[in-house]
């Protein structure tokens, strides 16, 4: 049994949401589409959508390591990505590696991410996705799949990527991988993933088949769940 069910939003917990929200729409281009004063949207030019979700005792990642990992981060494509990473620094990032065409950095918040170099983007940015770390990125990837009806596209040794609807989701193979533990402060989901569904009781049903588990909190139009690796999601209709 399926049920429709889409990426609506990749949310990231911080303490100020309107310096963070400011921070990416000043770095990307993208437009912020929702504010309130506990949760704030801004649309990536190929429509995702990122939510910044307000969270007074946020505990910031300390990447790399695993005391207090990252958990998830977004992968940003630019032309001129060392130039952008400049300009992120200027913005209140910080730098803290880098690759053959990409640089990792800190947002205001503490959460890293990355900006990849791709020809013939910009000046306003392109979401290429979110990554999730996991202990096992395979049996991950497989889970939201199905779950989010894509295509496991990419599966190896350092992690999976699947595909569909216009967006990419990764999933990074972590060593020593230490799980949210939601609502916990000590173990901060650092994110979360807004899922949306037509019908709450049969996605949870499928969620919960599919190997999820039912978390405290939710409304009528939401209900938490943490996916295999731990990390907490929502369904939302």
């Amino acid at each position: 049994m399926t049920t429709p069910a889409h990426l609506d939003v990749v949310a990231f917990d911080a303490p100020d949401i309107g310096k963070l929200a400011s921070f990416y729409a000043a770095l990307t281009g993208w437009q912020t589409v929702s504010e309130d004063s506990d949760w704030i949207v801004v649309r990536a030019a190929g429509g995702q959508q990122v939510a910044f979700q307000l969270a007074p005792d946020h505990v910031a990642p300390q990447w790399p390591g695993q005391q207090h990992p990252q958990q998830l981060h977004l992968d940003l494509l630019v032309d001129g990505y060392q130039d952008a990473a400049e300009r992120a620094v200027t913005l209140g990032a910080s730098r803290l590696a880098e690759g053959q065409t990409w640089v990792t950095l800190a947002d205001p918040a503490g959460h890293p991410f990355d900006i990849c170099q791709r020809d013939g983007v910009g000046p306003v940015m392109d979401l290429f996705g979110v990554t999730i770390d996991a202990p096992d990125a395979t049996a991950l990837a497989g889970f939201y799949a199905a779950l989010l009806g894509m295509d496991v596209s990419y599966s190896g040794s350092e992690g999976a990527l699947i595909t569909g609807g216009g967006q990419s989701v990764m999933f990074q193979q972590v060593a020593g991988y230490n799980a949210p533990r939601w609502p916990d402060p000590r173990y901060p989901q650092q994110g979360h993933l807004d899922i949306a569904v037509e019908d709450l009781d049969a996605g949870e049903a499928w969620a919960l088949e599919l190997g999820a588990a039912r978390l405290p909190g939710g409304g009528e139009t939401f209900r938490v769940f943490a996916d295999p690796a731990g990390h907490p999601f929502c369904l939302t209709a």
